[in-house]
């Protein structure tokens, strides 16, 4: 089976409980996470072959935590050794990562300082039949999102499918310019595109009605309306993905869709009265957007599995899921 290669940036997520708890207790829980390690990570523990690639200082806590990925199944040989930092950034326990309480420390770090023509995309890409990155690393810096963009275009043209998750933190676009300005030249090579109708307009400018009701009928008729406007503008996309997760008091509401040019395939609703963590969730579902198309699924079984995976990890601690596809599935029949 061909390989995935998921690229983006390593971080180290501290989450200090709140009210000054982790001071008291001389405590601060450290993860090793990062969107596309947690879409790779998942891939892993599905056994599909995948690669990660990212920069790193050459030291010693970059060799235990490379060490640590590359237990878990992940091909390591891609990453990046240069640069003086690591990524930080702080979630305080029980937040989430669209919160106010987010604080991103990444200035500087290794990955930042990426430029174009550093990286041997022909050599990086040997031996692979995926190339996955999200909207996080152009975020940070316009050279890092130009990185981004020569990494899509050597895949594409290489004959890679590509894919990229729109996912929108408003914290990172500090330098100048918005996300409609740089996002549409990458999603341009990208065969499948992940994220939600409000990170759609944000990112794209496929504006969300302003009046839209408040209720599922009226957000897939959006999700297939948006879905097809980008497959419209954009000729080589595929497939389009919408997730959409409502809280309910301290639990949440979920279903997706994939629309593929034909129709608007709806995974079934799911609901839970309690959440463990939320991050990861959305990795989680791209993961199992590519875990489903490189299985040759059709696109109702995709974005069934994509979906259970997503809701699967909502009760799960940490950065990325530990579930294994049977424990998806099991799951998925008891509240399909």
């Amino acid at each position: 089976m061909s390989k995935v290669l998921c690229f983006g940036e390593l971080l180290l997520r501290l989450s200090p409980q709140l009210n000054g708890e982790w001071i008291r207790q001389n405590v601060m829980p450290v993860y090793i996470g990062g969107a596309e390690l947690n879409v790779a990570t998942a891939l892993a523990r599905w056994q599909q072959p995948v690669s990660y690639c990212t920069a790193l200082p050459d030291h010693y806590l970059s060799r235990e935590i490379i060490h640590a990925v590359n237990a878990k199944g992940i091909g390591t040989e891609t990453i990046l050794l240069r640069g003086n930092r690591i990524g930080t950034y702080y979630l305080p326990q029980g937040a989430d990562l669209k919160n106010a309480g987010v604080i991103y420390d990444r200035a500087g770090s290794s990955f930042w300082e990426l430029k174009p023509g550093q990286i041997d995309w022909d050599n990086l890409l040997q031996n692979s039949n995926w190339f996955h990155f999200s909207a996080i690393s152009p975020a940070l810096n316009e050279t890092v999102a130009e990185v981004c963009r020569e990494g899509a275009k050597a895949a594409f043209e290489k004959g890679l499918r590509v894919s990229v998750d729109l996912n929108y933190r408003a914290r990172l676009w500090q330098y100048g310019k918005d996300p409609v300005d740089i996002m549409p030249e990458l999603v341009q090579y990208c065969h499948v595109v992940m994220g939600n109708i409000w990170a759609e307009d944000k990112m794209l400018g496929m504006a969300v009605p302003a009046n839209i009701e408040d209720n599922k009928q009226a957000y897939l008729e959006a999700s297939e309306r948006t879905s097809a406007a980008i497959m419209k503008r954009f000729p080589n996309c595929r497939q389009v993905a919408n997730t959409f997760r409502f809280d309910v008091k301290e639990g949440v509401r979920y279903y997706a869709t994939l629309y593929d040019g034909q129709q608007l395939s709806v995974s079934p609703e799911q609901l839970t009265d309690f959440i463990v963590d939320k991050v990861g969730s959305g990795d989680t579902f791209m993961a199992g957007l590519i875990y489903g198309n490189q299985h040759g699924y059709g696109s109702q079984d995709i974005i069934n599995f994509a979906a259970a995976a997503a809701f699967n990890k909502l009760f799960i601690k940490g950065d990325a899921t530990t579930a294994t596809v049977e424990e998806i599935r099991k799951g998925f029949l008891n509240y399909a």
